[in-house]
């Protein structure tokens, strides 16, 4: 059995809701010529993973919808692999064309806005609103201002700060991606430091992406939750179903499908509650959130 942990530890106050999204991964892949993209490698003894550092010229990912630190194209713990490339379609300006786990900050300044105005989005900097309509995660956007990405690496860890200085917002984003020593465990560290004059409010979710061993989801799979859900499927119910504490998965999705799971309650907020567990009962991988 391979398990792995994953803590996340915020210096950030954020409300939020539970969103599940499934994803597959697909048999095949676009190549990437991951010898031209700045990278590094950390390890504790245990887990051995890779990280695609930020850079506004060559980075692997240079979109404007996840925060660029702490992207993992690999991640591997006792013969078992956890993350990976899970999209056909790969360019470095696609909104999704990235791996986990990575967060998405709703805009700052982006609502209020004319267009014309200058909007930010934390961990990748400032653009400009180009019309009237409502913001969009899929929509390019033309970067102004990238700021400036501070790397401090260890051998077990590598510390990501971004530094933007702009007219209307600044602030100092930290994330910090660090193995446990002899443990199976990785923790996201993340503070986030305003040093403008406007107010920073937003909402911030995480995808982790997770690619177990490579194998496509599937009835294999199970997503365990230490409460009871109530909700319901918004999209995919014919694919999974809600049991108590879990989600199953009912057969294998199709390259492109993906179920939805729209809003989830019955949980309480507290830490406790995001101890969620995924596996793969096939490889006997699995990890908890």
């Amino acid at each position: 059995m391979g398990k792995i942990i994953l803590k996340v530890n915020s210096g950030m106050i954020l409300a939020g809701v539970i969103l599940i999204v499934v994803i597959i991964m697909p048999l095949s892949c676009s190549e990437v010529k991951t010898g031209e993209i700045p990278q590094t490698r950390i390890s504790n003894g245990l887990i051995e993973a890779t990280l695609y550092l930020p850079d506004s010229v060559n980075g692997y990912y240079r979109a404007s919808r996840f925060d660029w630190s702490g992207i993992i194209p690999s991640l591997v713990y006792n013969g078992h692999s956890y993350f990976g490339q899970w999209y056909t379609k790969y360019d470095p300006h696609i909104h999704d064309a990235i791996m986990g786990p990575v967060n998405d900050f709703y805009p700052l300044g982006f609502d209020e806005g004319k267009p014309g105005d200058r909007y930010v989005k934390i961990g990748i900097g400032t653009f400009r609103k180009e019309d009237e309509r409502p913001y969009s995660i899929s929509r390019p956007a033309k970067l102004l201002n990238p700021g400036k990405w501070k790397i401090n690496r260890k051998n077990n860890q590598v510390e990501f700060t971004h530094i933007l200085d702009d007219q209307d917002y600044s602030y100092k984003y930290s994330k910090t991606v660090s193995l446990e020593k002899d443990k199976p465990v990785m923790i996201l560290t993340h503070t986030l430091e305003n040093r403008g004059q406007k107010t920073i409010e937003t909402n911030v979710y995480n995808h982790n992406f997770f690619v177990i061993d490579k194998q496509p989801t599937g009835p294999d799979f199970t997503i365990e939750f230490p409460f009871s859900l109530i909700g319901q499927f918004r999209r995919g119910a014919d694919i999974a179903e809600f049991s108590d504490n879990r989600i199953q998965i009912l057969k294998q999705l199709e390259p492109g499908q993906t179920i939805h799971g729209g809003t989830i309650t019955g949980f309480e907020g507290t830490p406790n509650n995001y101890d969620i567990k995924i596996e793969n009962k096939k490889t006997g991988a699995g990890g908890n959130r």
